[in-house]
């Protein structure tokens, strides 16, 4: 109000003095008018000491801060939890595309990071966490509508034959012996070949009806790649008769996947696979890349028989880790599969598996041999390309005509139905299709 009542007498004075002036310059000059300024006082604020900085009592000194190194493990879960709540957020809000690419970051830099996730208790808490909220029932409509919803996995058949006790009947096939024993000296092989009683009981095994089945899946199946996996294996300098493993493994079933989370023909664990240059992410896997996976699967194996000098303590490495067998041999001062299968030093699993692969071995060579008939699939013929950009798969399999479940045979590393954004991405089409391809998606906008 002082200040209001100041301005409105200055306006007043002004007035006054042009009125004075509208009467004549004469009176003006007799009558000056004087305007005295009102003096306003600006109150001066009050200074406070600064307040002593508290120094040691003993030394009067600062003492330096200190610098704590951030733990990898912790930070790589922070970061990865922040990008995750944002995508919470952001899909709460209605901003679909923005959450994806928030939960595709979070799990990015936990998949890439190179820490083995599941040895870290709390970035695979944080891991189990992620998937499963973004797999919640109320997420159905954004993952369908996104193309979000991760392909099924196929169980491996290997958890159901080597995590049991070996099958031991009760009365050999009198004439099993001699017809593997005859096929070892009639076929050629690249690996050693051994009948011994656990792989005779594992040939019994595979003549049931449930052991049969699952021989005549993985040779029915094995026309599909053989080509490929013989090419990748020799590229490699790898021994021919390691395709064998695969069979093993997954009964070449790209999706299989074991009860401990190893994936792909060659059953490779996450840690393991990044190790041998497979990627993992939000939109693919390439432990379910057949080629790929072939060819670490080649130098994986390649280095546990430089580190062992045998290919069976090699397979029981690739098994169980290289550290499990090294122990072994440690503890009982055999380097021989067969003596720590002897002295039961192995896990179960793993004392089966060479058994496993050398009966699957002996079959598919000589199948008739052993009363086995089955029609393979024929070979995977694909076109590449290179689509540049994240692309619909329904979208791909509609501009050439095709089933998205063609193209998702073509392309089982693809955990979901659209493909990563990466512009070197190759995308496997149907031989004959990528010229039309290429036509028809350049009249759709990007």
């Amino acid at each position: 109000m002082r200040f209001r009542g100041q301005k409105s007498a200055i306006w007043i004075l002004c007035a006054a003095a042009a009125l004075a002036c509208g009467t004549g310059c004469d009176d003006t000059a007799k009558h000056a008018v004087k305007v005295q300024p009102v003096q306003i006082s600006v109150p001066t604020p009050k200074q406070e000491p600064l307040p002593e900085l508290a120094l040691n009592a003993g030394h009067r000194v600062i003492l330096p801060l200190s610098v704590k190194t951030p733990d990898g493990a912790e930070w790589l879960a922070a970061e990865s939890e922040a990008a995750f709540e944002a995508g919470e957020q952001d899909f709460q809000a209605g901003h679909l595309g923005k959450a994806r690419d928030e939960f595709d970051q979070a799990l990015d830099q936990l998949l890439g990071s190179g820490f083995d996730l599941e040895a870290d208790a709390r970035l695979n808490e944080l891991y189990r966490r992620i998937v499963d909220t973004v797999s919640q029932d109320e997420l159905d409509a954004f993952r369908d509508g996104d193309g979000f919803r991760e392909q099924k996995a196929t169980p491996a058949a290997i958890d159901e034959i080597a995590e049991q006790p070996i099958p031991q009947p009760e009365v050999f096939d009198p004439s099993l012996r001699g017809r593997a024993e005859g096929e070892v000296g009639a076929i050629g092989h690249d690996l050693p070949l051994t009948v011994n009683d656990p792989v005779l009981a594992y040939l019994n095994y595979f003549k049931t009806p449930r052991g049969s089945a699952i021989v005549e899946t993985g040779l029915r199946r094995a026309g599909r790649y053989r080509a490929m996996v013989q090419r990748v294996l020799e590229d490699e300098g790898m021994p021919q008769d390691l395709i064998y493993l695969a069979q093993a493994e997954s009964a070449f079933q790209p999706q299989a996947v074991s009860k401990a989370g190893a994936r792909g023909l060659w059953h490779f664990m996450s840690y393991a696979g990044h190790k041998y240059g497979l990627q993992k992410n939000w939109w693919l896997d390439e432990r379910q890349d057949p080629e790929k996976a072939t060819h670490a699967a080649a130098r994986d194996l390649r280095d546990l028989y430089d580190q062992f000098g045998d290919w069976y303590l090699a397979m029981a490495a690739y098994n169980s880790g290289a550290g499990t067998v090294q122990h072994a041999i440690e503890r009982t001062g055999y380097a021989d599969f067969w003596e720590l299968y002897r002295r039961n030093v192995l896990p179960r699993e793993t004392q089966n598996y060479v058994p496993i692969i050398l009966a699957l071995t002996l079959i598919s060579k000589d199948p008739a041999r052993y009363g086995v008939e089955f029609e393979p699939e024929p070979p995977l013929k694909a076109d590449s390309v290179k689509p540049g950009q994240a692309i619909d798969l329904r979208l791909v399999a509609e501009t050439i005509d095709t089933d998205l479940e063609t193209l998702r045979g073509l392309n089982p590393e693809l955990l979901r139905l659209v493909t990563p954004s990466d512009p070197e991405f190759v995308l496997r089409l149907p031989e004959g299709t990528a010229e039309h391809f290429f036509a028809e998606i350049a009249d759709i906008p990007p």
